[in-house]
């Protein structure tokens, strides 16, 4: 059996240790590089070329972010499969789309590792970059590893991003895509935002701002300072005492509109 080259980056020098050893416990992963900062990440993945690197994102001297732009530049080598590891998730929720192969958030079992080393090591053979060794890996879907990579190094650009299609949440340890036709409302105070979905509530450490110019505005309308409704999901706009709407969701949810939305809403209805 082959076994896959893999590199860790971590500046945690028990972190770094602890993930080594899991590492070399495994067969199917050779153990080619540790390294505790940015810069000795990229220089050590473009000497070594590992088909797996284990890297944080927040890092000395370069960010895991910005190693994953340097390495997309790069057309001359094959982007290899990355898990982010963090004890923060605001580093995964802050890049929205980040599409990394998959996210550990410290303090993670030894059983969610090897879990998501399948899931990286399945996502690279089905990209065809060679790794072997994964016989019996189910529920790999095409070539999302490079995707997700190339998806990584524009979430570092500090150009504008596009529209919003999914949102990375945080539920009992785990980060999943909850894609932004199934967001019903978002409510915010001033570093926190609560996303509404289907009975549930996820809390993100970003404010709604983060938000409001990445959502369609054909389908979001931010009601007041602190609220973002989804109109799929609006019942009735009903206007108050004071001509202010009260706009309803189907789960029963109240909201007020600002004077100036209500005005605003009131102007399209005619």
């Amino acid at each position: 059996m082959k076994r896959t080259k893999t590199l860790i980056a971590e500046d945690e020098p028990l972190a770094r240790e602890g993930l080594a050893e899991w590492v070399r416990a495994l067969p199917q992963l050779e153990l080619v590089a540790v390294c505790g900062d940015g810069a000795g990440a990229l220089a050590a993945i473009r000497e070594h070329q590992p088909a797996l690197v284990l890297m944080d994102i927040q890092m000395p001297g370069l960010t895991g972010l910005q190693v994953l732009r340097a390495l997309a530049a790069d057309k001359r080598q094959p982007l290899p499969a990355v898990i982010f590891t963090t004890a923060y998730d605001e580093h995964a929720l802050a890049a929205f789309e980040l599409h990394a192969v998959d996210y550990l958030l410290k303090p993670f079992a030894h059983e969610r590792f090897v879990e998501a080393v399948q899931h990286a090591l399945g996502h690279a053979a089905q990209a065809g970059t060679g790794v072997d060794g994964m016989e019996g890996v189910e529920g790999v879907e095409g070539d999302e590893a490079a995707a997700a990579l190339e998806a990584a190094a524009q979430a570092a650009a500090p150009e504008p991003a596009e529209k919003l299609t999914r949102v990375l949440v945080r539920d009992q340890g785990k980060i999943f895509p909850l894609h932004v036709d199934a967001i019903e409302h978002l409510r915010s105070d001033t570093k926190y935002t609560a996303i509404h979905s289907k009975g549930r509530s996820y809390l993100v450490r970003l404010p709604i701002t983060a938000f409001e110019k990445r959502l369609d505005p054909g389908r979001f309308l931010k009601v007041n300072r602190s609220c973002i409704v989804n109109l799929d999901f609006v019942d009735t706009m009903t206007p108050d005492e004071s001509s202010q709407f009260i706009v309803q969701l189907r789960d029963g949810t109240r909201v007020t509109a600002s004077r100036e939305v209500s005005k605003q809403l009131r102007a399209d209805a005619l």
